[in-house]
Formats: structure tokens, sequence, C-alpha cells
């Protein structure tokens, strides 16, 4: 039996705004945005190409859920962004005003530059060797 994440949740503030930044600056695809109620919708969006993981964009409809906001991860690297192409991506991330935490380095399995979403999240962009 072949089994796969579909998707993780990732806790945001406002759909809207998290659509602005992941599918505006960031370039990935909007795969479904469809309202369930009137305060709630199914929003999945995905790095261009991507075939099986996508993020569910979750707005926080609580204080518990608010407060986790930026922090699921306890201020580690939270997700994992694969390129095949890290100066490009490095390149049109500067110039879209992505929050770059640290300077690019080579690591034993390839480039990396760990970079922040609008919402506190910390990301890697890794190009493996």
């Amino acid at each position: 039996m072949t089994q796969f994440i579909s998707a993780i949740s990732l806790v945001v503030p406002d759909y809207d705004q998290a659509i602005s930044f992941y599918v505006g600056l960031m370039g990935f695809d909007l795969i479904e945005d469809t309202e369930l109620s009137e305060d709630k919708r199914w929003v999945l969006v995905a790095p261009p190409g991507s075939t099986e993981t996508r993020l569910l964009l979750a707005k926080a409809s609580n204080e518990a859920q608010e407060e986790v906001i930026g922090e699921q991860a306890g201020n580690r690297v939270f997700l994992f962004l694969e390129t095949y192409d890290f100066d490009t991506d490095f390149a049109l991330m500067e110039r879209a005003g992505v929050d770059i935490i640290e300077e690019p380095r080579v690591e034993s399995y390839g480039k990396v530059v760990v970079f922040r979403d609008p919402f506190g999240n910390k990301w890697d962009l890794i190009e493996r060797h």
C-alpha cells in the first residue's frame, strides 16, 4: 500500500494575507479555496510542480490557535522547501522582500538558507547535491 502526507495544517491569522504571501510572493499554486462556512475556508497551496503534499492554510479560530501562529515548531525550522535552482529561487525571494534570516550556506547535503514567512514560521530553502 502506498501512502503519502497530503496536507500539513499551517495556522495563520488571515486566509487572504496567507494567500498573498504564499501565492503572490512565493509563487505557490492555489490548489483550492472553498468556503465552508461564514468564517472558515479550505485553502490549499503548494509549490509549483508539487504533486502530493500541500499546505492547508488554517485560519486561527480561537485564542489557543492564535498563540501558536508562527510557533508551531517551537522556533525551529518548521517547513523545508526543496528546489532544483537555489540561486534563482533565492534571488526571487530577495527581490520579493521575503524575510531572509541568515546568509545562504553550503552544507554536506547542499545549499540552504533559512527564511521566515510573515507569520513567524521558519523555513529552509534547500538545493540538494
